[in-house]
Formats: C-alpha cells, structure tokens, sequence
C-alpha cells in the first residue's frame, strides 16, 4: 500500500519559521500529516528563493517530519522571487529520479517552480501548482495554454507507466466542488474555460480520485479564503485540490479524502492511498 499526501502550504518558510498564530497553526497540521506515515508528501507555493530551502529550513523540517529525503523547484529569473514552488519528501531509501519538468508553458510559467516529477518503479508522481487566472482573469489565456502543455505533459508520462499526479489544481470542477457555484462563474477557479480544460484532462485517461471513491458527495472542500474569517466555519470552501491517477490503476485505489486542518483556513492536507 502506497500512501501519499499532498498540501498547498501557503508559504514553508512561514510555517517553519514563524510564531504568528497562523504559522503555529500551520505547525500543527505538520504534526497531523507526521502521523500519516506517508510515503510522498507533495507541497505546493513553497514560496523559497531561488536556491531553494536552506539549511535552516531542511532542519526544522526535518524536526516535524523526521525520515525523508527533499526534492525541490523553485521560481527562478525571469519570473518573480520567492513565488509559487513545489516541494516533495520522499521517505529515505526509496529509489527514484526526479525532473523539474519544463511543458512549453506560457509567460513565465515554466520558470515559477511550478510542476515536480518523481519516478518510482511503478508509477510517475506529479506535483503541480496549477496558476491561476487571477484577478479580472487577467492570467486565463495563458492558464489555459498551461492545461494544454501540461494535459500533454500527463499524457506523455502514462504512455510509460501509470501517472498519479497531485497539486493544486486551483479550479473547481463541478458546481458541486464549492458552497456558492452560482455567484463564482465569472471567478478564477470557475470559469467555463477553466472547468472545461479539467473536464479535458481527465478524458485524456485520468480519473478524480475522490469522485470515484464518494461520488456526487456534496460539501465537503479543501480550500476556504482568507479574506472572509468566517468562511471555514460556515464552510464556504471549494474543492480545488485533487490526486487525479490514470484510468488503469483507478480500481487499486482504497481512499482519497480531506486531512483534518482544523481552524485554519486557506487549503487542508489531502490524502490518497492506493495499492500498488
């Protein structure tokens, strides 16, 4: 059994080095993802310089998740400092390489750290933070050149084994993936185009992981803004966090669901487990 978490951290070195109650209850989500054991952990928006953690920062990472070794990408000229990155642990001993794969994306999309990729003996792991359309999708066109480039991406790895790839996707899929579909269809994250891009994707031999496991199960998200305090509470959230595998190892997979964050917002830990 394979088990693997992946979680859009908001920047590392705010959660490792911080003692704003924010980063504190960062830490303690840290501590909630030890116990899971897992074998890969993937983080997106790391946010690091350019020359990736420091020493500091493995050390304290280190301290709260003990036994893995890191791969890292960080956004590196032309595209803006300490911005976006993916991060993966992977527990020591086990044998892969890894690429900081480059899609042909847009603007400076392949330089923003965006997407990491870890091969196993049975299976490609992809770590992707999708970008976002931003305000007044002022970003779409070029986001939705990246879904191309990176559908593309995808579709070339599983041509040579299976793919489980995982990130922030920063889109809901369905109008069932956040609490207030009818006021967001203008907003980055639902918009027709961005919807359809993942609708794509999926058709090219990948499945949502965690559709397939509960269905149309409604309410349950693995994001909630920060800019409105209540809207964990009142669980106003989107689903725009996904492990997403290739069509042929779907009926392997025994669970993909949400990791308790507790009170904090913006996104939580998801979790799959799979046997391969």
């Amino acid at each position: 059994m394979t088990k693997l978490i992946s979680w859009n951290i908001d920047s590392l070195n705010a959660a490792l080095t911080s003692t704003s109650d924010r980063a504190l209850l960062s830490q303690q989500v840290l501590h909630t993802i030890r116990g899971y054991d897992a074998d890969l952990i993937a983080i997106q928006e790391t946010k690091l310089p350019a020359e990736g953690p420091s020493e500091k920062h493995l050390e304290l990472l280190k301290n709260y998740l003990p036994g893995y070794q890191v791969e890292w990408v960080s956004s590196v000229p032309p595209a803006k400092k300490g911005y976006a990155g993916t991060m993966i642990l992977y527990k020591e001993g086990m044998k892969l390489s890894s690429e900081a794969a480059r899609i042909g994306a847009p603007d400076t999309m392949d330089d923003e750290g965006r997407l990491l990729t870890l091969e196993t003996e049975n299976f490609y792991f992809v770590n992707v933070y999708t970008p976002n359309s931003g305000d007044g999708l002022k970003r779409l066109a070029d986001r939705q050149k990246w879904d191309l480039c990176y559908g593309d991406y995808l579709s070339s790895l599983d041509k040579q084994k299976a793919v489980i790839a995982c990130g922030d996707f920063n889109v809901a899929h369905k109008e069932i993936d956040l609490a207030n579909p009818a006021s967001n269809h203008f907003s980055a994250g639902f918009t027709d185009e961005e919807r359809e891009d993942f609708t794509g994707l999926l058709n090219r031999g990948f499945v949502d992981s965690f559709r397939y496991v509960h269905g149309d199960v409604k309410d349950i998200y693995s994001w909630w803004g920060q800019r409105i305090k209540t809207s964990k509470i009142n669980n106003s959230g989107w689903r725009i966090d996904y492990f997403i595998v290739s069509d042929r190892i779907k009926d392997k997979i025994l669970k993909s669901e949400m990791i308790d964050s507790g009170p904090r917002q913006d996104h939580t830990p998801i979790y799959l487990e799979i046997d391969l």
